[in-house]
């Protein structure tokens, strides 16, 4: 493909949707990805509010060179109703992360960060198969996370949320789908499990607190993070500092980057990025 200094008219767009918008890697490894296969395309970021968000989709429906986009923090809930069709896994997780643009104009919304993470976490050598995780977070990432979790066979899982009742409310849909899982409303203390992992976006601004106390942290715990910007989060800087095993961000993106693709209508082949 031409590179992307060359773009001309014949490539087709996509895009990827967050606020802030600064941290993400996704460009550079999808327009990586489009240049190994040889195909004419070329991703950009957008930096959308929530406020904005209804509105720039809709701008997005008429761009006719718009093959796809990505959709990230804070918006992968959100997002779903902004689809005209969003697959079972989507709407069983309650959220979007990537969309395909029909050339008709309509948006179908599928969701890869739970199959991302559980593929990073394989690949770094962590099988999660009967162990005991701590998730904090209950947005979007969270609960496509959860059920990727779940699906993988863990054997307890632990949902801590700063509000309780959006970690309530993804309880209530993992109980109705993993009857016999064993399932807990968690608080700050991660102690007990083999596997922490934070889902939420504290880390990615500077000040944020922490997610969970790293205090309680030891270290034969697995700590792993989905932020990709900073790469060594102060959760994992304090993780590390406990002795515990750390995961960043990078793995999720890595393992999802060609499902991603594919999914927005890309000519990708299936296999490692």
């Amino acid at each position: 493909m031409k590179s992307i200094s060359e773009i001309s008219g014949a490539t087709r767009l996509y895009a990827i949707i967050a606020d802030p918008i600064i941290q993400v890697k996704t460009p550079q490894v999808i327009n990586a990805l489009f240049e190994q296969v040889g195909h004419e395309g070329v991703m950009v970021p957008f930096h959308v509010t929530a406020s904005g968000l209804p509105v720039v989709i809709a701008g997005l429906r008429s761009l006719a060179n718009l093959e796809g986009f990505i959709v990230t923090v804070p918006h992968k809930t959100a997002m779903l109703s902004l689809c005209d069709q969003v697959t079972a896994h989507a709407q069983q997780v309650g959220a979007v992360n990537v969309v395909r643009r029909s050339p008709a104009g309509e948006l179908i919304g599928d969701i890869l960060d739970g199959i991302g993470f559980v593929a990073g976490l394989r690949q770094e050598g962590f099988e999660p198969a009967g162990a005991s995780v701590y998730l904090a977070g209950a947005g979007g990432a969270a609960n496509a996370i959860a059920f990727a979790l779940a699906e993988a066979g863990v054997a307890r899982l632990t949902v801590a949320n700063r509000t309780a009742a959006k970690a309530e409310a993804l309880l209530a849909r993992l109980r109705a789908a993993f009857p016999t899982l064993p399932l807990h409303l968690g608080n700050a203390d991660p102690s007990g499990h083999t596997l922490v992992v934070n889902a939420t976006s504290l880390g990615l601004r500077e000040g944020d607190p922490l997610p969970c106390d790293t205090g309680r942290l030891s270290a034969d715990q697995w700590v792993a993070e989905i932020i990709m910007q900073p790469a060594r989060t102060p959760l994992l800087l304090a993780a590390a500092a406990q002795g515990c095993r750390v995961q960043e961000g990078l793995p999720m993106l890595l393992c999802q980057a060609r499902l991603m693709a594919r999914a927005m209508g890309a000519p990708v082949s299936e296999g490692a990025a």
